[in-house]
């Protein structure tokens, strides 16, 4: 089972993979788990967070991070710290700035109770978009705007980004270091932070929601990056993800069980991305919309459920999801894709 699975050196030399793919299932996966938190502001309803201890949503996050962690830090061992700071930067920044302007101005324009003057002159909207864009604030309210929704901040899912900017820091620093050339500390690091999440079950098994997100999306993030790092050694098996799915029946009883649980996430995510079974052929989407319909589809639920107030978690989905999915292609088609190629030209001249 595990001796004959391929490495993911050998898959990263296939052709295919389902990268691509992935990041779009599981940006629509946090659209699908926001409706229900949009509407009624509470994630209990959910199913997935009664059955795994996690909304579908932060599941879906998880996967990001263990995807982002082991990309970009094969992004930085292949291309260098230069081309490497210039492609997070432009994958980030461009479309984010974007959003925020559009739910700002556009958004927040139509849908506030203000005097459309007494709108833009408020000293809130600004502090807004300069929160948003500096610090990743993901709790801050438009003036007027969302007033009736149970949840009333516009941009609910920026919050990740300050942890992915981080991470994106951390590998920067590691690799400037030469850290990333001698992967048994980028392993202990992660023993230890799988320890520390292990430690925090022990001892404040209900202690606050930001130290186990602190934890949580690091380790899953630097366990990509291990992944790749031991690329050479590290195995593609499905039934072996299968079997440790299953195992996380009965840790969920104890400590270790997110511990657990974030480890294999990463790995199988990986699994599910390189592994030869799945890859035979191209799947990949024609357009990466997973950054587009990631920032956009809180908004655009947050707009349909203050315009109709009386729908449901599932009967706002529908029409969220489809409006996200094509301002999401705007963003890809008019921001996020002319980026990209900015970014190649200047790596082409330098």
């Amino acid at each position: 089972m595990i001796r004959n699975a391929p490495k993911v050196a050998d898959a990263l030399a296939h052709p295919h993979n389902n990268f691509g793919l992935l990041r779009v299932v599981m940006a629509v996966a946090v659209v699908v788990s926001h409706a229900f938190s949009v509407t009624d502001g509470r994630i209990e309803q959910e199913p997935w967070f009664h059955t795994t201890g996690f909304t579908l949503g932060e599941h879906a996050v998880n996967g990001f991070f263990a995807i982002s962690g082991f990309l970009v830090t094969m992004s930085f061992v292949k291309r260098g710290w230069r081309d490497y700071a210039l492609a997070r930067l432009l994958r980030i920044a461009p479309g984010l700035i974007a959003a925020t302007l559009v739910v700002a101005l556009l958004i927040g324009g139509a849908m506030t109770s203000l005097d459309k003057s007494a709108y833009y002159s408020d000293f809130r909207l600004w502090r807004f978009i300069s929160g948003t864009l500096t610090s990743f604030k993901s709790a801050a309210a438009l003036p007027g705007v969302f007033e009736g929704n149970p949840l009333q901040f516009p941009m609910g899912t920026v919050w990740t980004l300050k942890y992915e900017t981080l991470c994106y820091l951390g590998v920067l620093l590691a690799g400037l270091a030469g850290l990333l050339a001698k992967p048994r500390l980028a392993l202990a690091a992660l023993v230890s932070l799988t320890l520390a999440v292990v430690v925090r079950e022990i001892a404040t098994p209900d202690g606050p929601k930001g130290t186990e997100t602190a934890l949580r999306l690091p380790l899953i993030f630097l366990a990509g990056g291990v992944i790749y790092l031991y690329r050479d050694r590290v195995r593609l098996s499905l039934p072996l993800l299968a079997l440790s799915l299953v195992a996380l029946v009965p840790l969920s009883y104890t400590p270790f069980y997110k511990a657990a649980l974030y480890l294999v996430t990463a790995w199988g995510v990986l699994v599910l991305a390189l592994a030869p079974a799945l890859t035979r052929r191209s799947v990949e989407p024609p357009a990466d919309l997973s950054y587009g319909v990631y920032l956009y589809g809180w908004p655009v639920q947050q707009a349909l459920h203050g315009l109709f107030p009386a729908l449901g978690a599932v009967a706002l989905l529908w029409p969220s999801l489809a409006l996200t999915v094509v301002v999401a292609a705007l963003s890809w088609f008019l921001i996020e894709k002319p980026a990209l190629g900015l970014k190649r030209r200047w790596m082409r001249g330098s």
